[in-house]
């Protein structure tokens, strides 16, 4: 069995979308048997916006479809739903009563939002301190994000920092003789304080603090080249979506501005689609497609079509995939009730550990 254990959440959004495909779920597929893996359809922090309870359940299961068509294995990794982990809400009220309301207000997500709205529900404010129960629960030590998440993994770690000073048998003592020794030891180059050496150990807690396992793909940016692929900002490609459709949506996506004519030289890095290239298309098409560019060889549909076909070679298969999927819908159950008691087993043990230490139990 994988020594390190990855957890990892996404939203049940519905069908996903090649953004949050080639940003989070092809890198799942990847890492699936080289960690212990837990893989949540967070439908409790979908809650903190309006919403038809119907559509949400249809969501979470499209979701679900998606996932195990773009190739998650529930043989290889545990596949579950948060809201069948009642564990998941214990959790985080516990961390609540240990974290700071400024390290929550500090958060870039909550500050964006607060700045927009007149009235704003606590949920949002909340969302960190849920989204660090998510990852502790399990004992995570990597977290795969990208790297506009970071922030909020690192509020996780301080959350488990603050528990385990407070609960941890011994972890505030050794903590603060392991910080006095780091600030004791000087560089035999500079005289400066030398931090922790390359063999120190870490000083370990009840709780892990999880590190981040940044995902290789870069941000995948929407076609209108503006934001990221997003389905609120209607600039997404469907994973399933029909290929004519694909096809209607990509041929006037933007690309280089610099390319006004077809005569025009361009820039590759600076085109969109010549990124969904890198993501799709084999190493040699994506020399060939820079080459192009810089040269005037192709004009922008050409080379939308092959990326349109290179797209074509992956997406074809995982639709088939979901029709299969959908043909059986007890199957889906099982999965997903197995998964869940998978990860309620270990979150149980979690839970019940966790309140003998806070004299819960």
């Amino acid at each position: 069995m994988p020594s390190s254990r990855i957890f990892s959440g996404i939203q049940p959004s519905g069908e996903l979308h090649i953004g949050n495909y080639l940003g989070a779920v092809k890198n799942w597929v990847a890492l699936q048997r080289q960690y212990e893996s837990f893989f949540c359809i967070v439908d409790y922090h979908a809650i903190t916006v309006p919403y038809e309870p119907e559509d949400l359940r249809r969501r979470t299961r499209d979701m679900a479809v998606s996932l195990i068509a773009s190739g998650i294995d529930p043989s290889a990794c545990t596949l579950f739903v948060q809201s069948a982990v009642p564990e998941h809400t214990e959790l985080a009220w516990i961390f609540n009563t240990v974290t700071p309301l400024g390290e929550l207000e500090r958060q870039t997500q909550f500050k964006d939002k607060s700045g927009r709205q007149e009235s704003i529900f606590a949920g949002i404010l909340n969302y960190p301190v849920l989204q660090a129960a998510d990852i502790l629960l399990y004992k995570a030590d990597l977290v795969p994000v990208g790297e506009d998440q970071v922030q909020h993994l690192e509020l996780s770690r301080e959350i488990a920092r603050r528990w385990n000073t407070r609960f941890s048998p011994g972890y505030a003592a050794h903590a603060a003789d392991d910080e006095s020794k780091r600030s004791e030891a000087t560089s035999p180059e500079t005289g400066m304080p030398a931090g922790p050496s390359a063999d120190a150990a870490e000083v370990q807690g009840f709780f892990p603090e999880p590190k981040p396992l940044l995902t290789p793909t870069r941000r995948i940016m929407g076609l209108d080249g503006k934001a990221k692929m997003s389905k609120s900002l209607g600039n997404t490609v469907g994973l399933v979506e029909d290929p004519k459709d694909v096809w209607e949506k990509l041929r006037p996506a933007v690309t280089d501005p610099a390319r006004v004519r077809r005569t025009d030289p361009g820039t590759p890095e600076v085109c969109n689609i010549y990124q969904l290239h890198k993501a799709f298309s084999p190493p040699e098409t994506v020399d060939h497609v820079a080459v192009q560019c810089r040269t005037a060889g192709w004009g922008c549909i050409e080379c939308k079509k092959v990326l349109f076909e290179n797209m074509e070679s992956e997406l074809a298969p995982i639709r088939a995939r979901v029709s299969d999927i959908r043909a059986d819908e007890p199957k889906l159950d099982r999965i997903l009730a197995d998964g869940a008691e998978k990860a309620r087993s270990v979150a149980r043990a979690t839970i019940a550990e966790a309140k003998v230490l806070m004299g819960l139990a």
